[in-house]
């Protein structure tokens, strides 16, 4: 018999080195998790990511066991990390904070493509790009 779901939530945190204290540890233990057994399970999981921001969806049970689903990093944060910079423009439209190339958002694009809900890897690009857009990063094309 399956067992019964009482909740179910999003988190990001850094892979490999997350701790049990604030911002993660509240947020854990409101929703009736162990933040103990939850950050070893994490961090073992993702040991391979080193500090970069992953997304988890945690699924908590009747019993209070729960499950976690590592996800890929946030786009914006995939863009940062090529191009080196700590984080977007606060004026987009008019501040540009660096240029990605083609070959870099398909990248992108190719190691987002299973949490994307795009068709192609051309879509994706098209959604990378957006995004790159929003931060005030230009895109060659």
């Amino acid at each position: 018999m399956a067992k019964k779901i009482q909740k179910q939530f999003k988190i990001l945190a850094p892979g490999g080195k997350a701790t049990p204290a604030p911002p993660l540890g509240p947020v854990l233990g409101a929703n009736g998790v162990n933040p103990g057994q939850f950050i070893s399970k994490f961090n073992e999981a993702t040991r391979e990511l080193n500090g970069r921001i992953v997304g988890c969806i945690v699924t908590v049970f009747a019993d209070r066991t729960f499950d976690l689903e590592i996800k890929s990093s946030p786009t914006s944060v995939l863009i940062a990390t090529a191009l080196k910079i700590e984080k977007g423009s606060g004026k987009p439209n008019t501040d540009k904070v660096g240029r990605l190339t083609q070959a870099q958002v398909r990248k992108i694009a190719e190691d987002k493509m299973k949490d994307l809900n795009a068709a192609s890897i051309e879509a994706a690009m098209r959604v990378v790009a957006g995004t790159a857009r929003s931060m005030g990063v230009t895109v060659e094309a």
